[in-house]
């Protein structure tokens, strides 16, 4: 046979395709509305196999995994069909029309106790006051103890870096949010720009050791590697090494900060932009103790664990695809005490004043081990 007349055969078969699949959906909606009303819920994974493994016997060798695949993608179509129709949201829904109706028409207080980690003049603190007009600001030594000075009532607000334009994602941070309760209610992206500072610029001493946070010395790693006779030592945060190196004897000694820190402890720059990208950013977020969203937010974070089975992340980002949602970050991080099995964060453009995506929400919810919806915000 011609390439063509191949060609209509195959379109004549996705004809008729097309007519059965609106059949089986048409079928989907009826078994919606039975298990509806008897509370079963939308998966039934023995009812799954069962067809799986009818279709891919009579399939034969060659075309079973094919037919595998097919039908695992039309199951994830009629869940989320037989979901779009009825409301498996849980409290979901309500808790987002909460956290809506409390803050609508407001914006982030212009006074609060934020908690922030390090020291005066470090990279959060900048953030912060980004956020907040007049931010009163209780300092920790570590991410842990902003997370649980929010979770506790000890602050209202908590900032937090999250990734960095070079270094890539802050994964202490990511998987201290398997720990704590808590939801994102802004966002800050601050341009990093890193300098060496040390007590005396104009010093002959030649520098032998420098100290800053392991994100700033990711991110200036390219100088670093052309002074290999440097020593190289992470400290907790670039303001709490800043104030080391003022407070030191040693004229040796230098440290990777900004310009604030250098005006703050007295230091002066030994070199300028030593970044290993001129473009150079860290996303900061802003985390509360209960849910707050509000106007012109307009960006959504989930922590989902899946389950530990072939297709679970492709059937979730696929959901999103159909629902025209722009994934913006998925980032995998270890469940601890499981082995090789890991939990998903996601980010995406989106906004919960639309109904559709409540819906896709609840659809995510009642299809994942286990949902989390970390909050939906505004990032400047």
């Amino acid at each position: 046979m011609e390439l063509q007349d191949i060609r209509r055969n195959i379109d004549a078969i996705d004809d008729e395709l097309v007519q059965l699949f609106a059949r089986r959906m048409d079928c989907a909606r009826e078994v919606a509305a039975a298990k509806r009303e008897t509370g079963k819920a939308i998966r039934d994974r023995a009812r799954e196999r069962e067809i799986v493994n009818r279709l891919t016997a009579k399939a034969g060798d060659t075309y079973a995994p094919y037919v595998k695949a097919l039908y695992s993608h039309i199951f994830d179509l009629s869940r989320s069909y037989q979901s779009s129709l009825g409301d498996y949201r849980g409290h979901l829904s309500a808790m987002i029309e909460k956290g809506i109706g409390e803050t609508m028409g407001k914006s982030l207080p212009a006074h609060a106790l934020v908690a922030c980690q390090g020291a005066e003049g470090s990279y959060q603190q900048q953030a912060c006051e980004k956020l907040f007009e007049y931010p009163d600001i209780l300092y920790f030594n570590t991410f842990d103890g902003v997370f649980s000075a929010v979770e506790k009532g000890m602050c209202q607000y908590g900032i937090l870096p999250i990734e960095n334009s070079t270094a890539g994602s802050v994964t202490q941070v990511y998987d201290l949010m398997e720990k704590h309760h808590f939801y994102i209610c802004g966002a800050q992206k601050l341009r990093i720009d890193h300098r060496l500072l040390r007590k005396n610029a104009a010093s002959k001493t030649p520098i032998r050791e420098v100290v800053s946070h392991e994100q700033a010395l990711r991110q200036c790693s390219r100088y670093l590697e052309a002074h290999p006779e440097i020593k190289v030592t992470a400290m907790e945060n670039t303001a709490t090494a800043a104030e080391f190196v003022a407070h030191s004897d040693r004229d040796d000694l230098a440290v990777i900060a900004s310009r604030v820190c250098a005006d703050l402890y007295g230091l002066e720059i030994a070199e300028n932009d030593i970044s290993n990208s001129e473009y150079n950013y860290t996303r900061f977020i802003c985390i509360s103790r209960k849910l707050e969203i509000y106007p012109n937010a307009r960006k959504i974070s989930l922590m989902l664990n899946l389950a530990h089975e072939p297709g679970t992340l492709n059937a979730v980002v696929s959901r999103l695809a159909i629902a025209g949602v722009n994934l913006l970050k998925l980032e995998s991080r270890p469940i601890p005490g499981r082995e090789f099995e890991f939990q998903f964060f996601f980010d995406m453009a989106a906004s919960v004043a639309d109904p559709d995506i409540v819906r896709l929400l609840g659809e995510l919810e009642a299809h994942c081990d286990r949902f989390v919806f970390l909050g939906c915000y505004d990032e400047q």
